[in-house]
């Protein structure tokens, strides 16, 4: 036991104190009906915090709904979820609005993540351009996943790094926002990243 190592007094033995795990902010991102609220509602550990409001007739008109017709709801300000990878870790994961009209939120939001996961819905590339360049831009690590609608994605991971022009050390991955395990790997990729970044 090192000299500065806390201790829990107890009974006749002194034992080290179990320390808690270290909290670390992470960001999934992307276009609107991507995915973003399913995969933090589920990994989340605790009941995530959502503020999903209503679609109403005008917000139809403005978001794209031909591939996501029985969305009701949409994401006006985060979503907000937790989940204890290891006994040194917890990750806290906020999700960011999709809509560009919400983007003014993103740098409170961002502040302090050590990295983002970006969802891609293949058959709507270009909805989640702003999301890569945002990350692009401020140097921030981030991993890009492809969720897997239907059981499939309408294209490659080399095809779709091509259509998002992200460098090489970016991570593209196949995922199912709905499934817990599959998450959790991604957002392990994501981890990975930021890691070798302070490391490096």
């Amino acid at each position: 036991m090192t000299p500065t190592e806390p201790l829990v007094r107890g009974g006749a033995a002194e034992q080290p104190a179990v320390r808690p795990p270290l909290p670390v902010k992470m960001v999934i991102a992307g276009g609107f009906g991507v995915g973003k609220t399913t995969a933090v509602g589920a990994i989340s550990e605790i009941e995530p915090l959502t503020t999903e409001a209503s679609i109403t007739e005008v917000a139809a008109g403005v978001d794209d709904l031909t591939h996501t017709p029985a969305k009701t709801t949409t994401t006006v300000a985060m979503d907000f979820g937790c989940i204890t990878i290891d006994p040194t870790l917890k990750l806290y994961l906020f999700g960011t609005p999709g809509q560009e009209r919400f983007g003014f939120m993103w740098d409170d939001i961002v502040e302090g993540a050590v990295g983002g996961l970006v969802i891609v819905d293949t058959r709507r590339l270009d909805d989640c351009y702003a999301a890569v360049d945002y990350f692009e831009h401020r140097c921030i690590p981030f991993a890009v996943a492809l969720n897997a609608f239907d059981g499939r994605v309408e294209h490659s991971l080399e095809e779709v790094r091509w259509a998002l022009d992200v460098s090489e050390h970016v991570p593209v991955v196949v995922f199912d926002a709905r499934e817990r395990g599959s998450v959790r790997d991604a957002l392990l990729v994501v981890l990975e990243l930021a890691l070798a970044r302070t490391e490096g």
